[in-house]
């Protein structure tokens, strides 16, 4: 299993923003209304008299109207997903994060990076078909110090699947702290559902491009040192890992 010691702030809308939602679904709402009464009574709709504006005007008018209403959904949904790039000593990998079902393990993760925490840390554990680990120690394999343990968040309905990235922990589920895993195949083992122990392994984003550095990395040569098995004989370091988004 990959083990982390063994094998190891949202800003409101604005006041504007808030009125401009209440005019919007009240206006919406008088609307659905008297639709639905005119439906029932047989009354026709009213036509409306001509304002005598030529159709070009109400066509922009309206594809302006939708594209306003697109911006306003993406951004109160927060479509946009939060990526990070790793820059390491084979390459650049950029995973994209999963805030909506692993907000403690995202946040975590970021807080990691923002520190500087990643730079310089090797992956310390490389085991081909299965995953490449690394986050918290350095060259020389000792490790670095990191923040309190996480709450584990293994049932959040992302597998630990080709191309996922989890967080690493020990035997302990609650226990993840910087060091986390990249799955090079579908381990099914480590979800929670199909586990020896019924907690599993924490998926929290995915790489969204650079699996071809990260199967580079599955396939350098490893050693036992250090007290450390699976180690890559030439270090592969994260030389910087920064948010791009």
């Amino acid at each position: 299993m990959p083990y982390s010691g063994l094998f190891s702030t949202t800003a409101g809308p604005s006041t504007g923003l808030q009125y401009h939602r209440h005019q919007t679904a009240t206006a919406g709402t008088a609307n659905a209304r008297e639709a639905v009464l005119r439906a029932l009574s047989g009354r026709p709709r009213e036509p409306r008299k001509s304002q005598g504006k030529p159709g070009a005007f109400r066509q922009w008018r309206f594809l302006l109207g939708l594209l306003a209403a697109l911006a306003w959904v993406c951004a109160a949904s927060g479509v946009a997903a939060q990526t990070v790039m790793l820059s390491t000593s084979m390459g650049d990998i950029v995973i994209q994060l999963d805030a909506q079902k692993a907000p403690k393990s995202v946040q975590n993760f970021l807080q990691y990076v923002k520190a500087g925490h990643y730079n310089g840390t090797v992956f310390h554990r490389v085991i081909p078909d299965f995953m490449v680990q690394g986050g918290g120690m350095k060259p020389d394999l000792s490790q670095k110090p990191t923040r309190p343990p996480i709450a584990l968040e293994s049932k959040n309905g992302l597998d630990n699947n080709r191309g996922t990235v989890a967080m690493a922990r020990t035997s302990i589920p609650d226990s993840a702290t910087s060091q986390f895993f990249i799955n090079l195949k579908n381990n099914d083992f480590l979800n929670s559902a199909n586990s020896r122990d019924g907690n599993g392994y924490a998926v929290f984003g995915r790489v969204l491009s650079g699996m071809d550095i990260v199967d580079k990395i599955a396939g350098v040569a490893t050693q036992s040192t250090g007290g450390q098995q699976n180690v890559p004989v030439q270090p592969v370091t994260i030389l910087e890992a920064v948010v791009q988004q």
